[in-house]
This record gives structure tokens, sequence and C-alpha cells, in this order.
């Protein structure tokens, strides 16, 4: 999904749907938050496009918020499995072109996949292995998952690699990975030469397996 300014559906207002709707929000996007709990619609009111006291559940409500004109609708339906597998399939049937789910576990994951949900996400899985990682990898400063394999990862400049060009590093010949950006200081520098010498202190911007990742570190 491009950078341009996008509508987004954000369903369920725990705190995951409600942290979701507000950071979008936050990033200049329009953002419609709903949940049938009106204290929970007030309390994220202030902070979306526009906040709406609705059961996601009923078809007939669904359908009188417009749905289908979203560009993606984020169902966060965690505690109730069978509400989340329900809202996730009226919304791929009325159109939304892109939906993501919150799982509670890999059966419920399974089964929305199965419904035609195009990501799944595991808010406090995912939170643990990161925190797991940043534990025994101190120089993993940020992280995000491609897909199971793949991964977009901030890492600190490994002291042997700080004086040498990227050529004579040969970081993905060696190591699998490529990098694609260097943060030095408050600069940035996209898509790094083959002379460009990392320094101590650069963030290394790397793409690619996380097992390719990991042995970096």
């Amino acid at each position: 999904m491009r950078n341009e300014k996008k509508q987004f559906l954000v369903l369920g207002l725990g705190r995951f749907g409600a942290s979701v709707a507000e950071s979008l929000c936050k990033l200049g996007h329009e953002v419609l938050a709903v949940d049938a709990d009106e204290q929970l619609v007030e309390d994220v009111a202030p902070f979306v496009t526009q906040a709406v006291q609705a059961d996601a559940t009923d078809e007939d409500a669904l359908e009188s918020l417009g749905v289908q004109n979203f560009d993606a609708a984020i169902v966060s339906i965690g505690s109730n499995i069978r509400d989340s597998i329900l809202v996730s399939v009226l919304c791929k049937e009325m159109g939304v072109p892109f939906v993501a789910a919150k799982a509670v576990d890999e059966l419920h994951a399974k089964v929305l996949r199965k419904v035609g949900v195009d990501r799944v996400i595991f808010p406090e899985r995912d939170m643990g292995q990161r925190f797991a990682k940043s534990l025994v990898a101190p120089n993993i400063l940020e992280l995000v998952e491609l897909s199971d394999d793949y991964e977009i990862a901030e890492v600190l400049a490994p002291a042997a690699w700080c004086g040498k060009t990227l050529a004579e590093i040969n970081v993905r010949r060696n190591y699998g990975v490529s990098v694609i950006a260097i943060r030095r200081g408050e600069g940035l520098i996209a898509s790094p030469g083959a002379d460009e010498m990392p320094q101590k202190d650069d963030v290394l911007v790397l793409m690619g397996k996380t097992k390719d990742i990991d042995r970096i570190q």
C-alpha cells in the first residue's frame, strides 16, 4: 500500500485497535473507528477522524458505514473468535480490498486465512518476539517482518565492517542480505554505493532472510 492519504476502518477498539486507529490518524490518514462499547468509542474519538458506536457483526450496520469505500479494514476483535471471523468475512464480501485481522492463536489465524483475510496479526506474540530479540541482540534497533522468512532490520554497524567499503565487505555474497540504507547521525544515505564505508555508530538498514540478519548480530 502506497503512502498517499488513505481511508481506514478499524473495527474493535481495545488497546490494540485503539492504538492502530490513533497511529494511522497521526500518519495523516482518515480513520473511522468502530466499537459496540460506547465508552471505548468516546475514548478514541478525539484522536481519529470519526468514531462510531455500532455492532460490527450486524451486516446492515456495516453496510450503513459504507465499508466498501475504505482502502483497508483492520479487524481487532481478538477476544471473541466467532465475531472476529464473522466480521472479517463480511468485510471481504462487501468488497474491502485489504483486510487485516488480529488472531489469538494459530487455529484462529488459520481460519482467518481460509476466509480470505489478507494479513493476520499476532500483537502479543510479535511484541514478545521483538522484545526477546532486543535482549539477546541489542544491536538490532528496529525490526519489520516482511514474511515468516524475510525482514527489514536496523542494525548497529558491526565494528569489523567499519572503515571498509561495502564492496570489500561484500555483504550480499558473504551474508546474504542487502544494505538498503545507512542512517548516519541525522542524515540518511539511501541505496548506498559500493564505495560507501560504514562508520562507528552508523545504523545499517538491512533486508534479507531472518536467519541471515541474525548471523550479523
